[in-house]
Parts: C-alpha cells; sequence; structure tokens
C-alpha cells in the first residue's frame, strides 16, 4: 500500500494579500526615522538661522532710511476756564505748548552702490555688503496755512533735520548735510516715535530764516554703511529717483515700488536698478503735523540674499521620501511577483533604512559642498547599495539592472522637480501619472487570487 505524498501545510503570511500587508505596514514604519530624518534638517536650518543673525548682528544689520525730513517746531496755545470759588468770577488761563511739524523734500535724489561678499563661518555663510549712499535734493518754505498758525508761533529758528534709520553701529564716516550756504553735522538720537524704527540721526538748530531765502533751498550728504541683507527707503520726495549698483549677480526687489524694467540689468557681474517715484503714487502727503507717522510701508528696496539655501532644498527632497520608499518597494514587490522570487521582510527592511540613509547623507555632504554635487554622490551610492544588495536578493543580473535604472529615474526625477518652482505641480503631477501607468501597465498578468 502506497504511502499518500505529503503536502506543504498552508501558511496565511504566504499569500500575496499577506505579502502586500506586511510591506504595507513597513513602508508606514519607516515614515518615523524619515521624520527624524526632516527634524535633523530642521535643526541644521535653525542653527544656520542663529550663526547668519550672529554674524550679521557683528557686521551690520538691515538698513531702513527713512529722510532727511525738515522739523519744525511752533507754539500752540490751550484755553482753560475755571471758576473761583470765592468770588465766582471766571478765570480764563492760556496755557502754551510746542509741537513739531514735518516737511519732506519736493526733491529726493538718492545714488548707492552696493559691494557685497559671502561671510563664512564653519559651514554656514551669510551675504553682507557696504554700501556708499549720496543724497540730493531741495526744499520749499514751510507752510503753515493749513493749520492756520500765525508765522510769530513758529520756532524758525529752532528747526533740525531728522533721519529715521536703523544699523547706526555701522555707519562708517560722520554724516554732514550741507544745507543752503551752511554744513550741519548729525548726531544720534534715541527717542524715536516710530515703533519700527528705534534710532535716528538729527541736526543741531537750524535757524530757516537765514536758510531758507530763496524758493529751493538745496541739500546734499553722505552716509555709508556697513550691512546685510537688504536695503529699504521710504520715498518722501515729491518727486523721488533712486539709483543702485551693485556686484550681487542674484538681487531680489522687494516692497511697494519696483524698479523700471527699461533700465534694470541683471548680469553674472551684478545689476543696476532706477526707480521714480511721484508724490501721487503713495497715499501721504508732504507735510505732517503733531506726530511722525510709520511709513514702513511705502519703503522699497533690494534684498541681497544667498538664493539657493540648501537646507530648503533639503527639506523638499524629504518630503518625497515616503514617495521613493512606497514606489521603490512596488518595484521589489512586482519583481517578486512576477519571478516567484521570495524576498523576506528582513531584506525589504535594509533596502527601506538605506533609503533612508540617502537624505543623512545629503544633508552632511550639502554642507561641505554644494546641493546638486551631494545629491549626486548621495544617490550614487544608495543605487549602487542597493543594486549589489538585489544581486544577492534576486540571483541574478536583470533584474538588479531594471532596478538600478528605475532609481536612477526616481532620483533623477525628483531632482528635476526640487529646481522647479513655478512647474514643480505639473512636472510632478505629470510623472506620477506616467509612474502610475507603468505600473498598472506591468502588474496587469500577476494572479493577485494566489
Amino acid at each position: 500500500m502506497e504511502t499518500p505524498e505529503a503536502k506543504t501545510p498552508y501558511s496565511i503570511f504566504q499569500t500575496t494579500t499577506a505579502k502586500m500587508i506586511m510591506v504595507g505596514l513597513l513602508t508606514l514604519i519607516l515614515l518615523i526615522p524619515l521624520e527624524f530624518v526632516k527634524n535633523l534638517i530642521n535643526e541644521r536650518a535653525q542653527r544656520q538661522d542663529e550663526v547668519i543673525t550672529e554674524i550679521n548682528d557683528k557686521w551690520g544689520q538691515n538698513v531702513f532710511f527713512y529722510g532727511p525730513i525738515l522739523k519744525v517746531p511752533y507754539t500752540y496755545f490751550e484755553e482753560t476756564v475755571s471758576i473761583n470759588e470765592k468770588t465766582k468770577e471766571t478765570v480764563k488761563q492760556k496755557t502754551a505748548y510746542t509741537n513739531f511739524a514735518y516737511f519732506f523734500p519736493e526733491e529726493l535724489n538718492a545714488a548707492t552702490k552696493v559691494s557685497t561678499k559671502v561671510l563664512n563661518r564653519n559651514n554656514y555663510e551669510s551675504a553682507v555688503f557696504s554700501s556708499s549712499m549720496k543724497f540730493s535734493g531741495n526744499y520749499i518754505r514751510p507752510d503753515f496755512s493749513s493749520k492756520a498758525i500765525a508765522s510769530e508761533n513758529i520756532q524758525w529758528d529752532k528747526a533740525t533735520i531728522l533721519i529715521k534709520t536703523t544699523n547706526l553701529k555701522s555707519i562708517k564716516n560722520e554724516v554732514k548735510i550741507d544745507f543752503g550756504n551752511s554744513q550741519y553735522t548729525f548726531e544720534p538720537v534715541y527717542n524715536s516715535d516710530v515703533k519700527e524704527v528705534t534710532e535716528a540721526l538729527e541736526t543741531g538748530y537750524i535757524d530757516l530764516t537765514k536758510v531758507l531765502i530763496n524758493d529751493n533751498t538745496n541739500f546734499n550728504f553722505d552716509i555709508a554703511y556697513n550691512g546685510s541683507q537688504q536695503i529699504k527707503m521710504v520715498p518722501i520726495g515729491k518727486t523721488t529717483k533712486v539709483t543702485m549698483t551693485s556686484n550681487w549677480e542674484s538681487p531680489s526687489f522687494t516692497g511697494n515700488f519696483l524698479p523700471d524694467d527699461k533700465t534694470k540689468k541683471i548680469s553674472s557681474e551684478g545689476f543696476s536698478a532706477n526707480w521714480k517715484i511721484l508724490h501721487i503714487n503713495r497715499a501721504f502727503s508732504q507735510q505732517v503735523f503733531d506726530t511722525l507717522p510709520d511709513l514702513s510701508q511705502y519703503a522699497f528696496g533690494v534684498d541681497f540674499v544667498i538664493p539657493v539655501d540648501q537646507y530648503q532644498q533639503n527639506e523638499r527632497a524629504s518630503k518625497y521620501g515616503f514617495l521613493v520608499i512606497g514606489l521603490t518597494f512596488l518595484i521589489f514587490f512586482l519583481i517578486q511577483s512576477v519571478s516567484k522570487i521570495n524576498i523576506h521582510i528582513f531584506q525589504y527592511s535594509m533596502i527601506g533604512l538605506a533609503l533612508i540613509l540617502f537624505y543623512t547623507l545629503l544633508i552632511s555632504i550639502t554642507e561641505h559642498s554644494n546641493f546638486t554635487t551631494a545629491y549626486l554622490i548621495s544617490a550614487a551610492g544608495i543605487i549602487v547599495m542597493i543594486g549589489l544588495y538585489s544581486v544577492s536578493i534576486l540571483r541574478n543580473r536583470k533584474f538588479p539592472l531594471f532596478i538600478s535604472a528605475a532609481l536612477t529615474a526616481l532620483y533623477s526625477f525628483i531632482y528635476v522637480i526640487i529646481q522647479l518652482e513655478n512647474y514643480a505641480l505639473l512636472v510632478g503631477s505629470i510623472g506620477l501619472f506616467v509612474i502610475l501607468g507603468s505600473v498598472m501597465y506591468f502588474s496587469r498578468k500577476i494572479d493577485w487570487s494566489k
């Protein structure tokens, strides 16, 4: 009598569905170390911001310029009425107070030359500059008629010229203004009434009865700053003309007004830009009484920032980590299903950890090189590692070559998306459409019932 042939015991863990579930769970588990990598990138980016702040604080910070402003004091009276309790007589008393009127120039011209360079500390860098700013223009005689202030109440001999600014500690020369036929020296003032600007420069007393002889009184002065990242100024002239030249090749024009496109030039050697702003282009008048307003919302200028932030690129790359892991596992799973080669969950884990290692390599190499070089080295290393490992798993050369080619295409696709800004979503969507179509095509003949 023949003994019946022994059957291999059936295990639910050998089914295609069970394997898909385990690979899916492993993919989700690998999101935990991927999140740690993202935290590492954020930590390094935060450290970079701290170092840049420290560098900029020592060299010079952002430059904000709001001036020159003619400041004229005037006397006004308030009348109080009281009743004497004993005599029941009405007593009127006048009290004199001093207030200020602020007058902006009729014409304001500014010619600015900016020389930039990059300062490095350890693996971090910051863009700094030295600027030379030449101002000229003219004032007309202040008009108090809108407030019905009598001429005898105007303190013409106690006028001053005021400049609201920042970064006083990095001004490189003494600031003097030629106004009329005289020269006046600016001194620092720290009791600014503008909330956002806590520093100011102001001259001593100017006797306007001796200076404002003609209809237009000219002025000019120079000021030089060491600064970083940004120069902005407020167009307070009735006509404001600004020219700016620099060796910085990637300026970012910012603020409420953009330069003239016809005269703007940007090249690898630097840029030049011109602005012309009229009083009808901004919503404030040429004279202000009582309190000098904060006009920073009308400022314009240039940002001198390093255009490509390596940590932003690393962060964008890490956001595609789940996609890379998922698609790589899918490729291995399809090969496993087609070739009937069994791939253990441990082997999937090793492949997944190698894919996460890519991002730690990328951030560490980027800090000592540039992003493109770091991406190339990291991607090549991981592709070679997974390709060689898959030779031992799949026991032939055809599938490992296919996997290496697929990973190369995937990393190249992600690199292109990272470099794009305006078309990143479009290219990404088309790429995912192609990938999904390819998966559907190659998986169409797989028997999923086993």
